[in-house]
């Protein structure tokens, strides 16, 4: 069998010349310029046009299956854990109680309870549901690209404007670009929209105290420089660079671009829906608090609909070794109650939920059985998910854990199949090879099927 040839977007950052590093107006991306990222972009070749796609709500910590989707009311006191559960708006279907406006909606979400792997270390498992390939030697390293740079790299820009990929607020194990190389590594907003104050991405601003004319003089500049610098290029390396540079600065620049990340221009209505207070004011501290990651859902919301393919929000941490039930009582539950059904009702009103993925996850579930100090440990055995949208028939769930929800019951599901329904849903070729750094044929995933039971 044929294998196809090495892109050339796939080289090894370390081995680029020197000359290709030259920076857009001084403002970096996640170590690389603009003009970096979308010039090795132009050499992956063409990219499609489908309007489909995904939000990854990264739950990074483990969720407990027990007390999210999957709670276990009549197991034994030291596996029920300390919370009951809750009817839903679909007769046969519980949660845990302390999710109620999750409850109400769960005719537009679904769950998946029947997922495991076997791997209990964090990085391990962030490299399992991002690649679907298990960790290497250093597993908080990829050896092979995450989802959001395969999509990258055979979707492209849905918008020009945009990054197709995107990490709120910054990258975490499993989510780099691996051997797929640097042009598909994510744009990470590194600005916080879960911070206290107002929302600056400076990335997509103009540097704070330059005008537009010292900006369009400082372009200029950059131009004649690149003009020089390609006249005493021989081997032509250098033609390009004006073309991807006019194209950076048309992102810096760009009024789609800068509106799709002003998170500021919400309504206090919707960031109040949320789980935000109201828009910072200095001169009144009460309306200066936005509640841990709520405020990245509703960014993560903003991108997709501005014309992002594939947007991952952190939503961490929830590693709950001890005092778990307290943690997940007065913290996670009640931000996640609110966030997550915001997200999911907003997303319907806005006639995006029927193109729009949403899958709410971690790397693992938690012990069946409660430890000594109140919480509950690592455990890949099985776990449960949160999937709506796209696809995604509302109120169904696909497979079971068992009686103490130590083990999948029936319809066991991998996270290869989860990665395969997000594939189908954005229309990526998961049958397509790539080569490693060794040179090796790397297929995009190595086993899965898309999730039928929820079409």
């Amino acid at each position: 069998m044929s294998v196809p040839q090495r892109m050339t977007g796939c080289s090894d950052f370390r081995k680029l010349p020197r000359r290709e590093f030259l920076k857009a107006g001084g403002l970096g991306l996640t170590g690389l310029t603009l003009a970096e990222l979308l010039r090795h972009e132009a050499h992956a070749g063409p990219t499609a046009r489908k309007e489909h796609s995904v939000i990854i709500l990264w739950m990074r910590g483990g969720p407990s299956q027990h007390e999210t989707w999957d709670p276990k009311p009549l197991a034994p006191a030291d596996y029920r854990g300390a919370f009951g559960a809750i009817k839903t708006s679909v007769p046969g279907i519980e949660i845990v109680d302390l999710m109620p406006r999750c409850a109400k909606i769960m005719d537009k979400w679904s769950i998946i309870r029947s997922l495991h792997h076997t791997n209990a270390g964090h990085s391990a498992g962030d490299q399992i549901l991002f690649t679907g390939y298990p960790p290497g030697t250093d597993p908080t390293t990829n050896v092979h690209p995450s989802c959001g740079a395969i999509v990258s790299e055979q979707l492209g820009h849905l918008t020009p404007e945009l990054p197709p990929y995107v990490m709120i607020p910054r990258q975490v194990p499993g989510t780099d670009s691996a051997y797929l190389g640097v042009a598909h590594k994510p744009f990470e907003t590194l600005a916080d929209p879960a911070n206290e104050g107002p929302f600056t991405l400076q990335n997509f601003s103009l540097v704070e105290g330059i005008s537009d004319n010292r900006f369009a003089r400082r372009k200029n500049l950059l131009q004649c420089f690149d003009q020089f610098r390609t006249d005493l290029d021989r081997s032509g390396q250098l033609d390009a660079i004006s073309k991807f540079q006019q194209q950076a600065f048309g992102i810096l620049s760009s009024d789609k671009a800068r509106k799709a990340f002003d998170l500021d221009a919400e309504r206090d209505s919707t960031r109040d829906r949320y789980g935000f207070t109201a828009r910072y004011d200095p001169m009144d501290p009460r309306r200066c608090s936005a509640s841990a990651f709520s405020q990245r859902l509703l960014l993560g919301r903003r991108l997709v609909e501005a014309g992002v393919r594939l947007v991952t929000v952190d939503c961490r941490w929830w590693d709950t070794h001890v005092e778990g039930f307290d943690s997940m009582k007065n913290g996670f539950l009640p931000r996640w109650d609110q966030a997550y059904s915001a997200l999911i009702e907003d997303l319907d009103q806005r006639g995006l939920l029927e193109t729009t993925l949403v899958v709410a996850w971690g790397e693992f579930g938690r012990t069946p059985r409660v430890n000594k100090n109140s919480g509950r440990d690592h455990y890949p055995n099985v776990f449960s998910a949160a999937i709506a949208g796209g696809p995604v028939k509302g109120g169904r769930v696909v497979g079971s854990s068992d009686s103490k929800g130590a083990f999948p019951k029936d319809n066991p599901k991998t996270p290869q199949d989860v990665l395969a329904t997000i594939y189908q849903h954005l229309g990526v070729n998961t049958g397509k090879h790539y080569l490693d750094h060794s040179g090796r044929p790397i297929i995009t995933l190595p086993f899965g099927e898309p999730l039928h039971e929820l079409a």
